[in-house]
């Protein structure tokens, strides 16, 4: 069992009141003690422990934004080193935290270190522009500045890369950041905000609070409200990311959100079809579908649709969730896996066809093709975040694309073709804020631009793009010769 504690100021600390909460190991039978093995008993901050955290960074803010960018590439480039360093402990608190493969938390690993060096590079690239001016004299700049305590609030399902996301250009660009834990992962959690310690960053910069799940809204309105804290980034449900969205628009804050999606696979008529199968089984079953890129739709072309499920079926068969080294492993907790397997009991009841070989066992469903879906169905609107993909059938382009936007969400998109032309012309009219020709849904970069439309959120993590996001954009004037004032 892990014992995890809070990290505010430069110390490891308990809660203010001693309090703890218990994370249960989803393998072993449930999410709460007593149905479970408890796999974390993690420190339960209180609203004073959050009030703490903020002035932590408050405090550490002008020290660090005005350290020279190099300075702050060498601490993010040793944090980054510092984490792999955790590597083990990081994969064996991430099983048994949140139920997933050692290889998918490997990988967590190995790109989070990868989003910290990109963050690295980017401290020399917050670059200002000169804006002509038609005042005789007047040298006009547009300077982008740090903003000050930058809030990340970071998921589960791959919870070292989006741990990492969560700080990793705010810090680059002189924020100082409070990385709040999901309830599902506070050791892994704890463990990113231990890199940056062990990396030797100044007390205050980095802050880490975990707090028990019933304590969750009240923690997050305190962090929002504080009057120091000016931005907040969050990656989660589109239901949670409406009410940060709100609190925020209340404090009038921005606020970077990261929310579901139900991403489509169009495979068109000329597509290769065994590179469209093996993109789309990764993409629909990878870490049991637990991924906001995951591909909840696989829209083909008629013509071809019988041979691709075919195609499709034999390679699901051959995919196995479960413990230990299954390559699909389980999911979050059983309740999620439950609400899945009654997501698929929908469709047959509604008529439609569903492939699966086996059934569920506590954490564990096995992956399922459900055909013949309808919009009366629930896996046709609903984001399933689980080991299963709906195949829609369409016979024209124009009804591909339809059928592709036909959703409240917009993160990722894939469109096989051999024709690339006509792939990028599909692409084009897709609603998303990200899509892949010929390859899967499920792909990301640190340098990348990430993020999503519509009920997707808004905003951009990865690279450049996230300048915009943790800086403010200054208008600054020097006068460089006389003046003229009409009075």
């Amino acid at each position: 069992m892990f014992d995890t504690d809070l990290l505010i100021a430069g110390q490891a600390r308990p809660a203010s009141n001693g309090a703890t909460f218990e994370r249960c190991n989803p393998a072993t039978g449930g999410a709460a003690p007593a149905t479970g093995a408890v796999a974390t008993r993690a420190a339960a901050a209180t609203l004073d422990d959050v009030d703490a955290a903020v002035a932590a960074a408050r405090a550490a803010f002008p020290a660090w934004s005005a350290m020279p960018p190099g300075a702050r590439r060498a601490l993010l480039l040793g944090a980054a080193d510092a984490l792999e360093a955790l590597r083990p402990r990081i994969v064996d608190a991430a099983v048994r935290e949140a139920g997933g493969a050692p290889v998918w938390y490997q990988f967590n690993v190995t790109l989070a270190a990868n989003m910290l060096r990109e963050a690295a590079s980017m401290t020399t690239q917050i670059a200002g522009e000169v804006i002509p001016s038609d005042v005789p004299g007047s040298l006009a700049l547009g300077v982008r500045q740090p903003c000050g305590v930058v809030v990340g609030i970071a998921p589960w399902n791959a919870p070292v890369i989006l741990g990492t996301r969560a700080v990793a250009m705010p810090l680059a660009c002189g924020n100082t950041v409070i990385l709040k834990a999901s309830e599902l992962c506070p050791a892994v959690h704890r463990l990113i905000a231990q890199a940056f310690a062990d990396a030797g960053f100044p007390p205050g910069v980095v802050n880490f609070i975990s707090n028990a799940p019933d304590d969750a809204a009240r923690v997050v309105e305190r962090l929002i409200a504080h009057p120091a804290v000016r931005r907040i980034n969050f990656t989660g449900s589109t239901r949670v990311g409406r009410i940060i969205a709100k609190l925020a628009a209340e404090h009038l804050k921005p606020v970077l959100l990261e929310l579901g999606g139900k991403n489509p696979v169009v495979v068109l008529d000329d597509a290769d079809l065994d590179a469209a199968v093996d993109a789309a089984a990764f993409s629909a079953f990878f870490n049991q579908g637990q991924i906001c890129m995951s591909a909840d739709r696989i829209i083909v072309d008629g013509k071809i649709a019988d041979a691709f499920i075919d195609k499709l079926a034999a390679k699901t068969a051959t995919l196995r969730a479960g413990h230990a080294d299954a390559p699909l492993a389980g999911m979050i907790d059983p309740a999620a896996a439950r609400r899945v397997d009654a997501m698929l009991a929908d469709a047959r009841e509604r008529g439609a066809t569903v492939i699966q070989t086996g059934g569920l066992e506590g954490n564990v469903l096995q992956p399922a093709i459900v055909d013949g879906v309808t919009p009366a169905m629930r896996v046709y609107q609903e984001e399933s975040f689980g080991p299963i993909v709906s195949v829609l059938r369409f016979d024209t382009d124009e009804e591909a694309i339809r059928l592709a936007n036909d959703s409240e969400y917009g993160l990722s998109a894939a469109v096989f073709s051999r024709d690339i032309g006509r792939a990028m012309a599909v692409a084009r009219r897709i609603e998303s804020g990200i899509c892949h020709i010929n390859g899967p849904t499920v792909h990301d970069e640190a340098q990348m631009p990430f993020g999503g439309v519509k009920g997707s959120g808004y905003g951009r993590f990865g690279g450049k793009a996230a300048i915009a996001e943790f800086t403010d954009l200054r208008w600054i004037t020097v006068q460089t010769g006389p003046r003229h004032y009409p009075i």
